[in-house]
């Protein structure tokens, strides 16, 4: 998603702009690799040496409760963040832990096993592949 994107968005949600946060839009600007909030805020504390950790966190969540960034949950030990919204799957080193993106509708009617349609209406799915990279092999 593109910054300008993000930070209307968050702007719409009432969110100040400070040049941290707009540092943070930057940063994450075009970004597929899936960056955890230490990521980014290792990235932004190159130009920006009083950033404070809180101000990283609090600024993807607020991010992530406007929609412009979705949060990742598949590694036990960190969130990560994907600027790119649209529908799409992840696919996950075993090794190294890179996340890529798979953009494949499997379609949700393939997907779900025999039943669950009959109990739940599903409106979206989210499929984590895992494999070892190429630069792991």
């Amino acid at each position: 998603m593109n910054a300008n994107i993000m930070m209307e968005k968050v702007r719409k949600s009432g969110f100040k702009l400070t040049p941290q946060r707009m540092a943070i839009f930057e940063f994450l600007d075009g970004r597929t690799d899936h960056p955890s909030a230490e990521v980014i805020y290792a990235g932004i504390r190159k130009k920006h040496p009083a950033i404070s950790f809180a101000t990283v966190y609090n600024t993807v969540q607020a991010l992530k409760e406007s929609g412009a960034v979705l949060e990742l949950t598949i590694d036990n030990e960190r969130r990560h963040y994907d600027p790119n919204t649209t529908p799409h799957h992840h696919v996950i080193c075993t090794k190294c832990g890179k996340i890529g993106d798979v953009f494949k509708d499997f379609g949700l009617e393939t997907m779900l096993p025999e039943g669950v349609g009959d109990m739940y209406k599903v409106s979206s799915a989210h499929v984590n592949f895992y494999g070892v990279c190429r630069d792991c092999q």
